[in-house]
């Protein structure tokens, strides 16, 4: 089951739409939906659990724990909308397309995908334009 928490003012529109969107990606990747919580907040919250969880002084778009089990994708995925928005004006793209990214990132972690190496960082970008293309 995929769910949607806020812990700002952001509220996500369309949550079905979105669930649908998520799971499909899933699906394609052979994969099961298990249990995925989403948790918009500000960066000040993802700044707190960066340091505490991740010992890591740095604010980020995306922070996501992995409780996958074998092929049953689950997890808690927190997005800083504060970054999401930043974001998407540094890479001249709209708001929405930037939180689609950063929504699918999340669960390509969980899928396996890696973005450490310039390698890892393709094959995870190539893997995002794919599932984007997913969304209706």
């Amino acid at each position: 089951m995929i769910q949607f928490h806020t812990e700002t003012e952001f509220t996500l529109d369309n949550q079905d739409q979105y669930s649908s969107w998520i799971e499909t990606s899933i699906i394609k990747m052979e994969k099961e939906v298990g249990d995925i919580n989403y948790i918009f907040c500000d960066d000040a919250y993802l700044l707190k659990i960066n340091q505490e969880y991740l010992n890591h002084d740095t604010y980020t778009d995306i922070i996501s724990f992995d409780y996958t089990d074998k092929n049953r994708l689950s997890g808690d995925i927190f997005i800083s909308i504060d970054r999401v928005k930043e974001n998407a004006k540094k890479f001249k793209v709209l708001f929405e397309v930037e939180l689609r990214r950063v929504l699918i990132h999340g669960i390509l972690h969980y899928a396996g995908y890696k973005d450490k190496t310039d390698k890892e960082k393709k094959e995870m970008r190539e893997q995002e334009n794919e599932k984007l293309l997913l969304f209706k």
